[in-house]
């Protein structure tokens, strides 16, 4: 993770902080997933003649919401020594017991990458917005959002801590340090290229570097192939695609955000056949909503959190309190894309999956996509 995307992780945190419903669970944490049927193949959907021309939300929800480990047990070589990347420098970490571990970082991209190289059943613990069938039993280690709860930690016992240091604060994940857990921090990227190198640096610490090696290709290989299968359902010419926005929305704290480049949300405009706004307006990281913004960006379609949309009372909600997106094109056709809070930002090893999802929200938002 660049120093840059650092910053931008640790606003966005105190952004979410701000607000306690940063994803969409109930009263105990636990995550509430949708588990469809099989799907066909998005070459194989009825899609929309003109995507500018339709109007109404829609939701785009993961065809498996499972992880397939790339391996089984996978072979390790312990202890290994590597090389933290700590947010105050880089520190040189030995790592000895992978038995107990607590992966934990801003979108969930950690923990998953550790159930994509097939250690899932060595994670004791999980951060809010880790949502994969599996994890909902774990107890919850941060709080008020994607605050650390070092207690919350130090519970589970856990004989390795892994962070990317999005979440904190940073004197609280030097705590688990101080009481004899071994951390490491790896660096990540809100990329489909930062979700496989990710794969290699968990792997790394795990002493497993054929597991990781295997997963990154496979992120590499699955990305590239839906990003094909969109580009042919997909507008091709510029007038005819979809100029589109991120809206980072928490009603309950007034928190308003536009994501620009560094973000992830160029990653999935990009990634979906549609224009970037944001990389064309010049926006980078996030920046708080003005109206003079969004009557700027005008776009055709708004790709918004599941919880985030809820928690300004959906699109209703969301027009009577920022007119200035009810004047944008997105607005007066009510074109809102969501999907749950721990999955639409989340790069790893179900990258492709979400391409996939929110492909089919935009493009066949009245096809159901199951297999006969």
């Amino acid at each position: 993770m660049t120093r840059t995307r650092r910053r931008f992780a640790a606003a966005l945190v105190v952004a979410a902080t701000l607000a306690l419903s940063a994803c969409a669970i109930d009263s105990r944490g636990k995550v509430e997933l949708a588990t469809p049927a099989a799907r066909v193949p998005l070459s194989q959907l009825t899609t929309l003649n003109d995507p500018k021309s339709y109007e109404g939300p829609s939701t785009a929800v993961l065809g498996a919401a499972q992880i397939d480990p790339v391996a089984n047990d996978p072979a390790q070589s312990l202890p290994v020594t590597l090389t933290s990347h700590d947010l105050d420098g880089d520190v040189e970490v030995t790592v000895t017991d992978t038995s107990r571990v607590v992966a934990m970082d801003l979108s969930g991209s950690l923990a998953a990458t550790v159930a994509g190289l097939g250690f899932a059943d060595r994670l004791v613990g999980r951060d809010i917005s880790t949502s994969f069938p599996g994890s909902e039993d774990l107890p919850v280690i941060t709080s008020n959002g994607h605050s650390v709860n070092a207690e919350a930690v130090i519970a589970q016992n856990p004989t390795l801590v892994i962070t990317d240091g999005s979440i904190g604060p940073a004197d609280v994940v030097q705590q688990l340090r101080d009481v004899g857990i071994t951390v490491v921090f790896v660096e990540e990227s809100s990329s489909y290229a930062g979700a496989a190198d990710l794969a290699r640096a968990v792997a790394a610490v795990f002493g497993a570097p054929e597991a990781g090696e295997l997963l990154a290709e496979r992120i590499t290989r699955e990305v590239d192939a839906t990003i094909a299968d969109i580009a042919a359902i997909a507008p091709v010419e510029s007038p005819d695609r979809l100029r589109i926005v991120f809206l980072y929305l928490r009603g309950s704290a007034g928190v308003y955000y536009l994501f620009g480049t560094e973000s992830g949300a160029d990653q999935l405009i990009e990634g979906l056949g549609g224009i970037d706004v944001a990389a064309e307006l010049g926006w980078k990281g996030m920046q708080p909503l003005t109206d003079e913004a969004m009557v700027a960006a005008d776009p055709d379609l708004i790709l918004v959190m599941t919880g985030g949309l809820e928690s300004v009372g959906g699109v209703d909600g969301l027009l009577a309190d920022k007119p200035a997106i009810a004047l944008t094109t997105a607005g007066q056709h009510r074109r809102f894309v969501d999907m749950a809070d721990g999955q639409i930002l989340s790069f790893g090893p179900r990258s492709a999956e979400t391409l996939d999802a929110l492909a089919r929200a935009i493009y066949a938002p009245d096809a159901t996509g199951d297999a006969p």
